[in-house]
């Protein structure tokens, strides 16, 4: 799905916390059905960042969490400024958006089972593919309070990093564990570096085809500020135009 050219404002329509995670919707009557893996870039429309004489914020890159009858979720963490001023968004605020950008998920290879493994707000573009694949998912939090994010997918495996909800250790046990049972997968995958890292690495090991949704510095979505550069075996790519979804083969590792 190609995104019109320019940015729309839109009312947030909702605004609900899960855990750690805020989930925020914002109609978006004129722009295109989204595609799973795609990504928008939003901004408040008032109040984005600095004060008198200060520069604002650049947008921030959100992949879509859901998307139904012009209706737009994304899952929000508040890490920082940017994201802070999100999260302060209420039902009747408004956002500057721009999207459905990128090159998002592909079917899978061969008669292959989705198999969905995430971390963290990695989640989000996992949960609009679970509504369109019906696949089982594994997913990889830093403690209980981040894990209430699970409850955005259906059934879900969780892993936490101390041992407070479900399997302790990384979501890549759980990972190890179901290719035991069944390689006759394709991954789909989307969370931090290091993370992605380790799937790939495992996903090469075993000759299992798998999708990485990565994430890297954004100030456009069009290609044009060669921010979200990432290295690949063909050279490099901007991820906003040629991602944020590649093929794991594709890469050397995830830097």
């Amino acid at each position: 799905m190609i995104a019109p050219l320019g940015r729309r404002r839109v009312s947030v329509v909702d605004v609900r916390r899960v855990g750690a995670y805020f989930v925020t919707s914002a109609s978006d009557p004129d722009g295109p059905p989204p595609d799973p893996g795609q990504f928008y870039m939003l901004t408040a429309a008032e109040r984005w960042g600095g004060g008198e004489d200060e520069r604002p914020f650049l947008p921030r890159a959100f992949s879509v969490l859901r998307a139904a009858d012009h209706t737009l979720e994304f899952m929000l963490e508040d890490v920082g400024p940017g994201t802070h001023r999100l999260g302060e968004l209420r039902a009747g605020d408004e956002l500057w958006l721009a999207g459905p950008f990128g090159n998002g998920f592909t079917e899978p290879r061969d008669g292959r089972r989705p198999l969905l493994v995430g971390g963290g707000v990695g989640t989000a573009p996992l949960a609009i593919l679970q509504d369109a694949t019906r696949a089982s998912a594994l997913l990889g939090f830093r403690d209980a309070h981040h894990a209430e994010g699970a409850a955005l997918l259906r059934d879900a495996r969780v892993a936490t990093d101390d041992g407070s909800v479900g399997h302790a250790g990384p979501v890549t046990d759980l990972l190890l564990a179901e290719l035991g049972q069944d390689a006759h997968v394709e991954v789909y995958a989307c969370g931090p570096h290091g993370m992605l890292e380790a799937v790939r690495a495992i996903c090469a090991e075993h000759a299992i085809p798998a999708q990485l949704a990565l994430e890297s510095g954004m100030a456009c979505g069009y290609g044009a500020c060669f921010g979200c550069v990432v290295a690949t075996r063909q050279g490099y790519v901007r991820l906003c135009v040629d991602g944020p979804v590649l093929q794991a083969e594709e890469l050397e590792h995830v830097a």
